[in-house]
């Protein structure tokens, strides 16, 4: 390799690994360096409180796995403990809405997080750095604090009503410490441009770096803050479950698109879904078609409530249900679900009685070939924040089914179906895209939309992640702004419903690297406020 890239959804963030990889450190020491920074700059996407998965590949050791630190259900929660508390599900299929949302703001919305574990295990097993030394600017970005960007602003102010969610801001009132940190002393919301500071969260990662791991916080004096925290306020989650937690590490799963073998996450991870898309695309002559037309527009929007579906019916935790990807990833199954496009049958999806979400995404590649694409999340912010540690807990029980009996329902330690698809796509032997993106159950759609539009449109990275996207996980066709007018004419022509989002780039942020001749090249997706960073 001839250099090294970074890409993430905050400058700050990528700027952290790029520096790591500008020292001498590995892909995976810069992925980390990142992500602690991430928790920092962008609270509510990720941070210790939260959880994600790891993908990565370092040939030169033999390695290519996923290491998963996906958030636990907690252990004294029941499959029928909200049966009688349902309201619907979202557009969307990301979560369920609950009464008095109380799935989705508060202690009851928190799973066990995972990330701190899943970092200390990264650190020990595939880098090189200190412990203390990759936590350095998160704390120094804590401490002194960095300037609110305009994404962070547009999720915090965003009505989420329509589907039945807790607004961000109420979730940012909710402690005594967001009131602080992210208010104003009038009780005006802080605004863009505005410096935020998080002592206390600074204090946490601190006391974190300098007790060498993550055993204080699962086992020590941290945990004994926040079980006490959840006792006090009606959580579930106790030292119990903290002590027991562990991650996984699994094979990736594989599939390929013309000549292309992908590498991505295995249940609960969402990697198949979006190779059952590209499978399922792969008997159309895509690159034939013109980009965002009629025609490229209604096949992909078959194609994707198929995968829908298919996800809908089979997702969840491996270690509880059986998730039978190997046949959803046949040819066979493919074709067949062509064969019903081809002949014009319209896929319904259903939905419990009757969106973005908040996660995001690293990608890396360094000089020698190592590569990492770890996607971490709070899933949706609780609000919750124990006083004193600074950092906002997940809200992830909202994404569990409260129907019993479902692949996706409540169980004690169970992990929650993920939406993330941390991917490395390969020619030959060699990787020549690292991708993945935040954006819930758009994660998937948006990362096979942008491998179609390298593969089969012959796109740079930075067009990839640019073009228009459209999304297709309801019966609803939603688009971009700026997929053309006349295109969505046509479709209500054809009986499709139709929604255009206001968004100029719309469903997930695809950050992505491409090597080609040895040279790496990274885009980050214009949605957000990120960048790439090459280091020679």
């Amino acid at each position: 390799m001839k250099n090294a890239t970074i890409v993430a959804p905050q400058p700050e963030a990528a700027e952290a690994g790029a520096e790591v990889l500008e020292r001498g450190g590995n892909a995976v020491d810069a992925a980390l360096a990142c992500a602690f920074t991430q928790g920092v700059v962008d609270p509510q996407m990720a941070g210790i409180g939260g959880f994600g998965s790891m993908h990565v590949y370092m040939p030169k050791k033999g390695v290519h796995e996923v290491l998963e630190f996906y958030a636990r259900a907690p252990l004294k929660a029941t499959p029928d403990m909200w049966v009688d508390k349902i309201r619907h599900q979202s557009r969307d299929g990301f979560g369920y809405v609950l009464e008095g949302n109380i799935s989705d703001i508060g202690y009851l919305a928190v799973c066990t997080p995972g990330s701190l574990k899943g970092y200390e295990t990264a650190l020990n097993d595939y880098g090189t750095f200190d412990w203390a030394d990759m936590i350095k600017p998160a704390i120094r970005y804590a401490r002194d604090g960095f300037m609110i960007r305009n994404h962070m602003h547009w999720y915090w102010t965003k009505d989420q009503s329509d589907d039945g969610f807790a607004n961000t801001i109420d979730k940012l009132r909710f402690s005594a410490t967001g009131r602080r940190v992210y208010f104003h002393a009038d009780g005006s919301l802080k605004n863009v441009g505005d410096t935020l500071v998080n002592t206390d969260l600074a204090h946490t990662l601190d006391r974190i770096a300098r007790s060498g791991g993550s055993d204080i916080f699962y086992h020590g004096e941290i945990a004994d803050q926040i079980a006490y925290d959840f006792k006090a306020n009606g959580g579930l989650i106790d030292r119990e479950d903290l002590a027991r937690y562990e991650l996984s590490r699994v094979a990736p799963i594989w599939g390929e698109y013309r000549g292309n073998r992908i590498a991505t996450s295995p249940p609960p991870g969402s990697g198949f879904p979006m190779l059952e898309l590209l499978h399922i695309m792969e008997e159309f002559d895509v690159g034939a078609m013109r980009h965002g037309s009629a025609e490229h527009v209604r096949i992909l929007f078959e194609a994707m409530k198929r995968m829908t579906i298919d996800k809908d019916s089979h997702m969840g935790d491996p270690a509880y249900v059986d998730v039978p990807y190997e046949k959803l990833l046949s040819k066979h199954h493919a074709a067949e679900h062509a064969r019903s496009i081809r002949g014009g049958e319209i896929a319904n999806v259903s939905r419990l009685d009757r969106s973005q979400r908040e996660t995001t995404h690293i990608s890396v590649i360094d000089r020698e070939g190592n590569a990492v694409a770890l996607t971490h999340t709070l899933g949706s912010p609780s609000g919750a924040i124990t006083d004193g540690l600074g950092f906002m807990y997940n809200g992830t029980m909202s994404r569990f089914n409260p129907v019993p009996g479902k692949p996706g329902s409540i169980a004690p330690g169970k992990r929650r179906p993920s939406s993330a698809a941390p991917t490395v796509v390969f020619k030959g032997d060699e990787p020549s895209i690292v991708i993945g993106a935040p954006g819930g159950s758009y994660i998937a759609p948006s990362v096979a939309q942008c491998l179609m539009n390298m593969i089969d449109f012959d796109m740079s990275v930075l067009e990839a992640v640019s073009a228009p996207r459209i999304m297709g996980v309801s019966n609803t066709i939603d688009i971009c702004n700026r997929i053309r007018r006349s295109v969505e004419d046509e479709l209500r022509v054809l009986g499709y419903k139709v929604a255009r989002s206001p968004q100029t780039y719309a469903f997930a942020a695809v950050h992505a690297i491409r090597i080609e001749n040895g040279v790496s090249r990274g885009a980050a997706d214009p949605q957000r406020d990120g960048v790439a960073i090459s280091v020679v």
